[in-house]
């Protein structure tokens, strides 16, 4: 999550349009409000190894007990009817890949116009450090010095 995401109150609405976010054990959900407690979310692999498609489910459902998290829409190109109607063209699309499409690309895509994901933007970001750091270790490693092995050459005579 952001520093500028706000938590819903317990048994409030969001408003229409808005960008949901709520906590899983290693990641974010997203999902848009469309109103009369429904949001719209890329179903994910919420149903185990198979993927869901975008479908719209109960506030609830999105939520699964968890609390809600509202992005301000500061930045966003679309006024809430078009963000809704944006989310609502793409419901029946089966085409979720965690790091290319996932529920946050979904939500950015309806809210901003731009398919990102800042989590796979994070987490991207985290395994380059981690790959340039041992890199580095690597390369501070002194290397083996081997004795080149001696060449035999047969006599002349």
């Amino acid at each position: 999550m952001r520093p500028t995401d706000e938590a819903l109150d317990p048994g409030g609405e969001p408003p229409i349009g808005a960008h949901l976010m709520t906590p899983r054990r290693a990641y974010t959900h997203h999902g848009i409000y469309v109103g009369e407690g429904r949001v719209v979310q890329y179903g994910g692999l919420s149903r185990g190894l198979r993927r869901g498609p975008v479908e719209e489910v109960s506030l609830l459902q999105f939520a699964r007990g968890r609390e809600i998290w509202v992005r301000p829409e500061e930045t966003s190109h679309f006024n809430r009817k078009n963000v809704i109607h944006r989310a609502r063209l793409r419901l029946g699309e089966d085409r979720y890949h965690p790091l290319r499409n996932n529920c946050e690309h979904f939500c950015e895509w309806c809210v901003r116009g731009e398919a990102r994901s800042y989590q796979v933007d994070e987490l991207t970001a985290r395994y380059l450090r981690v790959f340039r750091h041992l890199l580095k270790l690597l390369d501070r490693t002194p290397r083996l010095r081997r004795r080149p092995a001696p060449i035999e050459c047969p006599e002349i005579g």
